[in-house]
């Protein structure tokens, strides 16, 4: 899940109490257990984003917490498109981990406290595209089945909460076999 030799970490944070697009950049965060970024419009129990709220206020958040892998950002430079952090909505930029390999239910341990349980990849929709023209086609991609293979970061749980700053140490725990591939959530 880690190239050789990497050292998996936190390099950026981000937050926004008000449902944009983007996110403004943050020094920490504190994540709350079972809810998620204090003081992000998708902090909470139920889920907070707006299409899913009108479908059924009730469904359990699984989307607390959105994590995503800054070698996109380097990925997206080289097909011409200018992406830095947290412009993509997420909360937590990584580098040295292959997020989107993680199998559903690993616990990612940041910092000193932090537990996050990945439940599954971030669905890019058509902001995105309304961002920059042609990056929605850019986060998307075919697998060799002809599968959709979204590249948008993944989304995760609040297990265990606490403070969360640039430069933390990210550590794996895979769950049990067998493991189960990520999924839209």
């Amino acid at each position: 899940m880690n190239p050789k030799g990497s050292n998996p970490h936190v390099i950026a944070l981000a937050r926004d109490g008000d449902h944009r697009f983007s996110k403004c950049s943050a020094p920490q965060l504190r994540l709350i257990a079972g809810h998620g970024v204090e003081g992000d419009a998708h902090c909470g129990i139920t889920v907070k984003h707006r299409s899913r709220v009108a479908a059924d206020p009730t469904q359990p958040n699984l989307r607390q917490v959105h994590l995503i892998h800054a070698e996109l950002f380097t990925e997206l430079a080289a097909k011409g498109f200018a992406v830095s952090v947290g412009k993509l909505g997420e909360n937590i930029t990584t580098q040295g981990i292959d997020l989107l390999a993680l199998p559903r239910g690993t616990v990612l341990l940041i910092g000193e406290k932090v537990e996050l349980e990945v439940t599954g990849l971030r669905n890019p929709c058509g902001q995105i595209e309304r961002f920059q023209p042609g990056l929605l086609a850019a986060v998307l991609d075919r697998g060799p089945s002809g599968e959709v293979i979204r590249k948008a970061g993944i989304m995760a749980v609040v297990r265990k909460g606490g403070v969360v700053r640039c430069g933390d140490a990210i550590g794996v725990e895979l769950p049990a076999l067998p493991h189960l591939p990520l999924e839209r959530v």
